[in-house]
């Protein structure tokens, strides 16, 4: 909990509109609580407790570890989530597992992940399905495909936040499409 609680003050901007990850202003992060989460988690390692929550805990300790958003290192959450998903079989952390596959091996294999998962009906309806799959088509400079797809992601969204983050992604898409249009 300390390895997310950490990184609090920068999820939100000034009007309460969600930052994600890769654009958190990291200075904001509580370095102290992430130190201390990370003592936490080598001790529960080292007493060969390994389970969802030290693999969760992990994977927010690599995220919290990376001094820029691009310095993330995706193969070692790839692999925690690898772990994590030979322990459960929750769909979301095989959306969450599409996304580090997307950002390993590449967006069009990310979504190839998404199609199976979409698949099994698992999530069937759910807006962040359709959050993940927007983002990674625009990962693949698929913007015009991106854009609906946020749009529709926002529709389903279970609070305003979240979707008005989705259509704020869509409409900067939109805005960046109009703009290079000769």
């Amino acid at each position: 909990m300390l390895l997310t609680h950490a990184r609090r003050t920068a999820r939100t901007g000034p009007q309460g509109e969600l930052i994600p990850l890769t654009e958190q202003d990291r200075q904001k992060w509580d370095r102290d609580e992430i130190a201390e989460g990370g003592k936490l988690l080598g001790m529960a390692l080292a007493n060969g407790t390994v389970g969802q929550y030290q693999l969760q805990a992990a994977i927010a300790a690599v995220h919290d570890n990376a001094q820029t958003a691009e310095d993330t290192d995706w193969s070692q959450i790839l692999a925690f989530y690898d772990l994590l998903g030979s322990l459960s079989e929750n769909p979301m952390i095989r959306l969450n597992r599409a996304v580090a596959v997307g950002m390993v091996h590449g967006p069009a294999t990310g979504l190839k992940e998404l199609e199976e998962l979409e698949a099994s009906g698992l999530l069937a309806g759910h807006y962040r399905l359709d959050s993940v799959r927007a983002n990674l088509l625009e990962l693949s400079c698929e913007f015009e495909a991106a854009i609906p797809v946020y749009r529709a992601a926002a529709e389903k969204a279970t609070n305003t936040s979240e979707r008005d983050y989705l259509l704020a992604r869509a409409a900067r898409i939109t805005g960046s499409i109009q703009t290079f249009i000769p």
